[in-house]
This record gives structure tokens, sequence and C-alpha cells, in this order.
């Protein structure tokens, strides 16, 4: 497990921040609609016909719905840290009364510790979620757990050039974090391979969103959940001065009448193998392997 440093996430934060914004995020998550839109369209290509399928991430449930429409036989675990994120996805209107009764269950819980039994999943599907863990290894290891053998780990997560422009105008700063760390794709599909995947696949694709100002971007990331949640964090409110010297920062990205806000978002996929490793106490690991 990594050790604790200025980076490592405030769990407690991570989820009381996504349970405010709950009622906002919706409307403002227009960058993970898009990327799940465009991980949808990746399952065209794989031959699939899942009967249990989990949701590690769900947010209000919009892919937990597409992923069952897709697969009418389907059964549905629709999964998120906050509890705000769940209820307003089984509001009165939502997608969850139209399903028919044992299609579909919600779990608030974190990727980290999933409370799910071992093998009981044919897909694992996360959009945008890992890179709030703080240890891939173990989000990994729990994914692999309850898939079953020969089943699909599909995710999108963001990369290091994330909030690029953000990271170095808040180094006016310098004795605090005020962006996340975010991992590079080659360590994350070597940790893909430490967890028992196979042949994963990863690719990349850079989006910029464009704002009047510094204070939109930060209304934005506010609106979505997505506050500092950093042990390395300013506690307690910043004053005028560092907003002041962040936005001359900030300027110096300006292009065309608007600043940019990148992200870059890394895709991956890969099958869980038909051997799984169990580690002894002293280390050593006993190899399974499942027959068919």
């Amino acid at each position: 497990m990594n050790q604790q440093d200025e980076y490592t996430l405030d769990k407690a934060r991570v989820r009381a921040s996504f349970d405010r914004a709950a009622r906002s995020y919706d409307a403002a998550a227009v960058l993970q609609k898009e990327v799940r839109s465009r991980m949808l369209e990746r399952l065209d290509y794989t031959r699939l016909a899942p009967r249990r399928i989990l949701d590690a991430g769900t947010g209000t449930g919009h892919a937990a719905h597409a992923l069952a429409e897709r697969y009418k036989d389907s059964h549905v675990v629709a999964l998120d840290i906050a509890l705000g994120m769940l209820r307003i996805g089984a509001g009165a209107d939502s997608w969850w009364r139209r399903l028919f009764p044992g299609r579909r269950s919600a779990v608030c819980a974190d990727i980290e510790s999933l409370p799910l039994q071992s093998a009981s999943m044919d897909l694992v599907w996360s959009n945008l979620a890992i890179q709030w863990c703080n240890d891939l290894d173990l989000a990994f290891g729990e994914m692999a757990r309850v898939l079953r053998p020969e089943g699909l780990l599909m995710f999108s997560t963001f990369g290091p050039d994330t909030l690029k422009e953000l990271r170095e105008a808040s180094a006016a700063d310098p004795e605090h974090v005020h962006v996340s760390r975010f991992i590079d794709m080659h360590d994350i599909g070597d940790a893909l391979v430490r967890a028992g995947f196979s042949a994963p696949v990863m690719d990349v694709e850079h989006f910029v969103l464009t704002y009047d100002d510094v204070l939109g971007v930060m209304r934005d990331l506010k609106a979505i959940g997505a506050r500092n949640a950093a042990h390395g964090r300013p506690r307690g409110l910043e004053g005028k001065g560092f907003l002041a010297r962040l936005t001359e920062r900030y300027e110096r990205f300006r292009d065309q009448g608007k600043l940019p806000a990148t992200f870059e978002v890394v895709y991956g996929h890969a099958w869980k193998t038909e051997t799984a490793a169990t580690t002894l106490p002293d280390g050593a690991s006993v190899i399974k392997l499942h027959r068919k």
C-alpha cells in the first residue's frame, strides 16, 4: 500500500464533496458525459454478453443506465462512494424506476474496498473515478477479485497533463497542494499487469475546455464535486493575495480570448486471466487454476 504523503486523498472529504455536488453534477459534468459516450462506443468492438455488471464510481448512474439498456439480460450494480449521488440516481424520475425489479442494485462503498463477492461480475466499468483512489494496486486488485475469469475491465481516468494550467498557476502558493496527482498511462498499465490482467490496451486523448476567467474553472470543478482533497491542501480560506497571484499566473495561458483547462483522459481495458494469485502471510503466493 502507498505510504501517506501530501497528495494522499482524504476519503471523508472526497465523499462529502461529491455528496454536496450531487444536485449540480449532471449539469456540469460535460466532460464526464463525453468520455462515457466514447467508452460505450468502444464496447461495440468487444464480444461480450455480461450477466452481472459493476459500474464502479457510478455518480448519478447514467453509465449504469446505458449498460442496462445495452445488455438487456444483465443485473447492474451501481456503486459510488457518495450516498448523495446514489440518491439522485434513484430519484422518483430516474432510470432506476424504469428498470424491472431485480435488474439493478445501488451500493455505497469505496472502490478500494468492494463489498462484493469474489468472481461475481462479468464486466467492471469505471468512468473517471479511479483517480480518487489512493492505492491503484489495491483498486485494480479489488476489481480483479470481483471479476470472473475472462471477465472484462473497462475504465477511464485522468493522466498527468490534467489541469496543468491550474497546477502551474497554483504554484503561486508552493507550500500547499492545489491539484491532485494523476498517474501516467504506462504506470497504470503496469498496475493492471500486477493485478493479474492480461494484455491491457491503453490510449490517451486530450480535451481542452475553455473559460472566461479562472473562477469559471473553479466553479465547474466545485459543481462536479472535484474539490481539493489532498492532505497537503490549504486549511481554511486562502486570502485575496493568493487569488490575485493565481489569476495573474493563469492569464499567461489565455488564447484567443479564453482560458484553457486541459484534461488528459486515459482509457484502458483488460481481461482477467484464468489464473489468480493468493498471497500467504509470509509473502509467498499460491496460484489457483480455474478450469472450465
